[in-house]
């Protein structure tokens, strides 16, 4: 498998996985440099698919499931395809798994390389590797190219030649090695006739929502544009909003943040764009926001970083191995406590708005990621991996790196993680962040009448005050089900088992 080296093809085939767009796009960029006839393919990857799929029917009584995520896809190679069509090519669309559909369609279509930009989880790397090796066997090459991120795995070393682990140098050496071809777009133009389109037998065998085994879901409800247009359309509508944007992320019912996750970790955009937006945006006045979102950018790089680096993560490894030994409650009543905290029971109603949120629109909130998290992890005292998983079965953005470093930041297990005796409160974070009660009361619909002053801890209210606007809490909206102040001392100690130090 090679590493972006100079290729020499007559034809090639492009494979795109999380990279669904026909611009700025190394793969295909390259590919067309280097071969006169090129094709464009993506595989449903059932290996990916299975799984979820039963994750989905075991969360349900009856029924097929739905996947905002495969609709958001299904709606982005719609788009790609046209755009290659307009350049004389078209989308080959499979549904396999791709260590046996990339091989073959390679041999059906005669090509001597496979291009593909590269993909840093476990798995994909596992998966590639398997690729390359059929490839190779066929007297074929396999190529992959950085995409994906500015800097990948070990190019931001620390002085001694290892990775960061805490953030800021690492952030301070990213934009010290910053330079303007890191950003620069890959040219994609077609020559007339060097785009391949899909022989029509292959698109009469392009899979369905139904083949793939899902039903549609509310996407469409939910007005999150799709495809590369849509990923253009955000872009353009949060540069109008980011000088603010430093001021107002952290509020869930304000329109703060960029909406561009979901656009990001399937490519319909590429990073290199949005690095380059943000940079640019710095050096003008009031470039307070862009350069936290620049900040933000980086993140999710660190995040790529140190899981390319410690690939025992995706095996539910803490990356601190001493937090491995943490106690965490387990038993009826902590699943009872996981399925609260899950629905968005738990009598919180800032944590229950964010676990709504999530559930009914597949995007959380970053502030609230942080709030849920600590709250199952350190209020709970329920295993973080738990909520990893749930999390990943609902985040339409979701992404391993970002979602198991945000997972144990919020736990302390992690790099440069929260320091274990730093614990969110919920009703501190609530009156903070929501200050109005207003993103509560759209998630948690039950607490429409109580007033603001009572909305982020209606136990605290007398029940006669609340008896005035006809709400009874344990009837209408349930009790806390654990004390904050208890629950943080049982927390202490559960860390201090392991040896933990530092202030608390």
């Amino acid at each position: 498998m090679g590493g972006g080296h100079a290729v020499n093809a007559s034809s090639a085939l492009v494979w795109f996985r999380r990279d669904l767009r026909c611009d700025d796009h190394a793969a295909l960029s390259r590919a067309l440099a280097s071969a006169d006839r090129v094709w464009c393919a993506f595989v449903f990857d059932t290996t990916i698919l299975a799984p979820l799929l039963r994750c989905k029917r075991a969360g349900r009584h009856s029924g097929t499931p739905a996947d905002r995520r495969i609709d958001f896809i299904l709606a982005a190679l719609v788009e790609l395809d046209r755009a290659l069509q307009k350049q004389g090519g078209g989308l080959i669309v499979m549904h396999g798994d791709p260590t046996d559909c990339i091989p073959r369609l390679a041999e059906q279509l005669g090509v001597d390389t496979v291009f593909a930009n590269r993909d840093y989880e476990p798995a994909a790397i596992a998966r590639d590797e398997a690729v390359g090796r059929k490839l190779k066997a066929a007297g074929r090459e396999f190529v992959t190219f950085k995409d994906q991120v500015i800097f990948e795995r070990d190019e931001i070393l620390n002085k001694q030649g290892g990775p960061y682990t805490v953030f800021t140098p690492y952030k301070r050496a990213w934009l010290l090695r910053l330079a303007p071809a890191d950003v620069a777009p890959y040219e994609v133009g077609a020559r007339r006739g060097q785009l391949g389109a899909p022989p029509d037998s292959m698109r009469a065998q392009r899979p369905s929502l139904k083949d793939l085994g899902f039903a549609p879901s509310d996407l469409p409800a939910l007005k999150l544009p799709t495809g590369m247009s849509g990923a253009a359309r955000l872009l353009d509508d949060f540069i109008e909003r980011i000088d603010r944007y430093d001021e107002q992320r952290n509020f869930p019912s304000v329109k703060g943040p960029s909406y561009l996750s979901t656009h990001l970790r399937f490519g319909t955009i590429s990073i290199r764009s949005l690095v380059r937006t943000a940079h640019d945006l710095t050096l003008r006045p009031r470039g307070g926001g862009a350069s936290t979102w620049l900040s933000e950018l980086i993140w999710r790089e660190f995040f790529f970083m140190v899981l390319a680096m410690n690939p025992q993560l995706a095996s539910g490894a803490s990356f601190k191995p001493e937090y491995d030994a943490l106690r965490w409650e387990t038993g009826p009543q902590a699943d009872a406590d996981f399925d609260a905290w899950r629905e968005g029971r738990t009598g919180y109603p800032l944590v229950d708005a964010g676990m709504r949120q999530l559930v009914q629109t597949g995007y959380m909130h970053n502030r609230l990621r942080m709030v849920t998290a600590s709250f199952l992890a350190k209020d709970l005292g329920i295993d973080w991996r738990r909520g990893e998983a749930h999390f990943e079965q609902w985040l339409n953005d979701f992404d391993f790196a970002a979602n198991n470093g945000g997972w144990q930041w919020a736990a302390s297990t992690g790099c440069d993680a929260q320091p274990w005796f730093r614990i969110f409160n919920p009703v501190t974070q609530s009156k903070e962040y929501d200050p109005e009660g207003r993103f509560i009361k759209r998630y948690v619909p039950e607490l429409e009448a109580v007033p603001a002053k009572f909305v982020h801890a209606p136990w605290l209210a007398a029940p006669e005050q609340l008896a005035e606007v006809g709400f009874v809490l344990g009837r209408d909206y349930p009790p806390p089900i654990v004390d904050h102040a208890k629950a943080r001392e049982v927390t202490l100690a559960r860390y201090r088992a392991t040896g933990a130090r530092g202030k608390s």
